[in-house]
């Protein structure tokens, strides 16, 4: 009775590090396809902040990658802490974030000095809109599967996903009244928002390397 037991609970555990895995899986093709779009359309529409929130999706697959490797190396060392290839990726995410914000705020400036307006916002409405539902989904299921495995780092990543949310609204409210208005700057301002959790998520990307705990493990 207690072996059968014991064979079904590592059997769940399995499933629920393969699911931890499939989420990660999906969250690189995603983040992938919303780079791509996203830079494109940004660049073709000269929307500072959709195109800065395609380049923020290209560093998440590159912080998507880290956490796959994160959740194999959990699944088979579990008491082993990061190794060098997760502080590796940390560090690149981290400075990537750090360039991403410096370039958002530098192009900002100069758009509002000059006046610039983006010929259209629409299309950052259609992308963040389901951006939106796609992280909350994420999150969801990614909050149930690090409680299921009881893992802090995989709550935390669930976590730190919120962050991509808040982008999301942050677009979706910019290119709204953008549409509606017309307001030049306010496409500058989006793309500071963006520029603020970039340099957010930088700084935990390299506390993490660093072994501390950043504020994705420690948000309620």
């Amino acid at each position: 009775m207690l072996l059968t037991q014991k064979v079904a609970g590592e059997n769940i555990e399995m499933q629920a590090f393969r699911w931890a895995l499939q989420l990660t899986a999906f969250t690189i093709g995603y983040n992938f396809l919303e780079g791509t779009v996203s830079t494109l359309l940004g660049f073709q529409d000269e929307t500072l902040a959709l195109f800065g929130f395609g380049v923020d999706s290209f560093i998440e697959v590159i912080s998507a990658i880290g956490i796959a490797h994160m959740i194999t190396r959990i699944r088979r060392f579990p008491d082993v802490s990061r190794d060098r290839f997760e502080i590796t990726a940390l560090r690149i995410t981290g400075t990537c974030f750090y360039l991403l914000t410096a370039g958002l705020v530098i192009t900002a400036v100069l758009n509002i000095v000059q006046g610039h307006q983006p010929e259209t916002t629409f299309w950052g409405i259609v992308i963040s809109a389901i951006s939106i539902v796609t992280m909350w989904i994420l999150i969801v299921l990614k909050m149930r599967v690090g409680k299921q495995l009881d893992s802090q780092p995989i709550i935390a990543d669930a976590k730190c996903t919120k962050v991509c949310l808040y982008m999301s609204f942050v677009l979706l409210g910019s290119s709204f009244i953008y549409e509606l208005t017309h307001i030049g700057y306010l496409d500058s301002i989006a793309a500071l928002g963006i520029a603020y959790f970039a340099a957010k998520e930088g700084k935990e990307s390299f506390e993490k390397a660093q072994g501390k705990a950043s504020c994705c493990d420690c948000e309620e």
